[in-house]
């Protein structure tokens, strides 16, 4: 496994959620405001009582930023998109990423149509438009799957619709989904969440989509780490 990122992380216990972006937790004895930036349900972690992990911040209403929460043995499955895109972003500068091999990142919020994609990449055979999505639920008899969403989406179904007339017009389209959870070995839309955006997927890859997923963790002393570059992408067909 590959360091991407060194956090400054403190040891936290999870109480309750307030509200979409806040989450109360309580850290060397008190209670703290966390700042919470993945909209997702998270039901599965959102456990009062559960460990997690938290990064100190600045200014604002809260005090830390919910970064984790402690997952098999004992390291933490990050639910912080912003720490899934920085270490992305750090996997791709390091060449790592199999499926965008000698890409850069060359611009960032690329407005198509109505939405905007998360990146655009320059890659040896052209451009590639591309959407990064979190997979923290885990789903399977053995828990191997990283699935999204864990909700109804309906920014989610738009990119997906994006990229598929990008796909048919002609231009390199990707999605791919950041499976923040340790021992994940594959992919797959969570129907229950929303059986539109699975729908969609399988359309997308119909149209020239690209589809991908990798995997990454959180280590107790702060280290986010990349697991599995490349995880197999499942659709419903496949199942």
């Amino acid at each position: 496994m590959t360091t991407l990122l060194k956090l400054n992380v403190i040891p936290c216990t999870f109480l309750k959620r307030l509200n979409r972006f806040v989450a109360l937790v309580k850290v060397d004895g008190k209670e703290r405001r966390a700042l919470l930036t993945n909209t997702g349900r998270l039901e599965e972690f959102m456990v009062p009582g559960r460990r997690a992990f938290c990064t100190p911040k600045s200014g604002g209403k809260t005090d830390f930023v919910l970064i984790a929460f402690e997952d098999l043995d004992g390291k933490g499955a990050i639910i912080d998109t912003r720490t899934q895109a920085k270490a992305f972003e750090k996997a791709v500068e390091l060449n790592l990423v199999p499926w965008l091999r000698d890409c850069g990142i060359k611009r960032k919020e690329v407005r198509i149509g109505n939405s905007r994609l998360d990146y655009l990449f320059e890659c040896p055979k052209g451009e590639v438009y591309a959407e990064m999505k979190s997979a923290v639920l885990r789903g399977g008899e053995r828990g191997e799957y990283a699935m999204y969403p864990d909700c109804p989406s309906i920014r989610g179904q738009k990119h997906v619709r994006e990229l598929i007339e990008l796909a048919r017009s002609g231009k390199r389209a990707m999605i791919f989904f950041i499976g923040a959870m340790p021992g994940v070995e594959k992919f797959r839309p969570y129907e229950n969440g929303d059986p539109e955006i699975a729908r969609l997927l399988t359309e997308a890859r119909e149209a020239g989509v690209e589809i991908h997923a990798l995997s990454i963790s959180l280590l107790p002393d702060g280290r986010v780490v990349l697991e599995k570059p490349s995880l197999d992408a499942e659709l419903r067909e496949d199942f």
